[in-house]
């Protein structure tokens, strides 16, 4: 296996596993997407792997991207310039969905285990995934609303797939965190157990899953999940368009300052 700089890799029998390693929040940008999509590209590489699990360090499982970080911005907009695609051209967001829309195109099963929060993107992440396995104390947030932005990472398409087009609704227009308990109930997730037996979990059905053939999971994956990819490209390519208009609005300001200092937004519509 590779060694990348923010996510740990290994096989255990016939499963790979990702476990990313920024906590306590596992905030996510350009690089750390890209790391767990070359992790994915090199498991369909691996003959002898069948299934992988997707985990993660600390107290949350992706509290998405940190828009306060203004850090973050200046090195997303290093690393887009330096790739040389035509497409950085439209900006460092983009370039994070071109990533995204790789994890989508892995071949085999994945498992995801939610641990703790999957918030904004870090829920897109989440529902890349073909399984989740989550505890009582994890909490699944579209929350871009209170922000005063749009929904992105292709959940626009993947959560009315998943849940439903008006469970989907309740999510993007509350922001409202969504219990474990309750993600099971609706389908967003598959298993509840307590929070130290999650990953434990999750290895054992992806385990379950390898048992099985690896050319027919792979066919079978491709069947059920055809077209996936390129539709939540085409969601990505909308999404960016809305977030890009309305990133530049005083709202946005004022819900990422909402967000921060952990209190109601006042927002003007403007």
């Amino acid at each position: 296996m590779s060694t990348y700089k923010d996510i740990g890799v290994e096989k255990v029998g016939h499963v790979g596993t990702i476990e990313i390693r920024r906590p306590p929040l596992n905030f996510f940008d350009i690089s750390l997407i890209n790391q767990i999509a070359d992790a994915l590209d090199e498991f369909d590489r691996d003959i002898e792997i069948r299934s992988s699990v997707l985990a993660a360090q600390g107290k949350a499982f992706c509290a998405g991207a940190n828009f306060g970080d203004p850090a973050r911005q200046a090195q997303e907009a290093r690393e887009a310039e330096k790739k040389g695609d035509p497409a950085d051209n439209l900006g460092p967001i983009n370039h994070l969905y071109i990533q995204a829309v790789r994890i989508f195109r892995a071949k085999k099963p994945i498992v995801a285990a939610v641990q703790g929060a999957a918030i904004g993107g870090g829920l897109g992440l989440a529902v890349s995934a073909d399984f989740r396995v989550t505890c009582p104390e994890a909490r699944f947030s579209a929350n871009f609303t209170k922000l005063g932005f749009h929904p992105g990472f292709g959940l626009t398409t993947t959560l009315p797939e998943l849940i439903g087009k008006n469970n989907a609704e309740l999510m993007f227009y509350t922001s409202r965190r969504v219990t474990g308990e309750e993600a099971v109930k609706w389908g967003l997730a598959n298993v509840l157990v307590p929070q130290d037996q999650v990953k434990a979990e999750a290895m054992k059905l992806a385990g379950e899953i390898a048992e099985c053939s690896p050319l027919g999971l792979v066919s079978t994956r491709a069947t059920m999940r055809a077209g996936l990819a390129d539709r939540v490209m085409a969601a990505t390519n909308h999404e960016l368009a809305e977030q890009t208009r309305l990133r530049a609005t005083e709202d946005f300001k004022e819900g990422v300052k909402a967000t921060e200092e952990r209190r109601v937004a006042n927002f003007k519509g403007r």
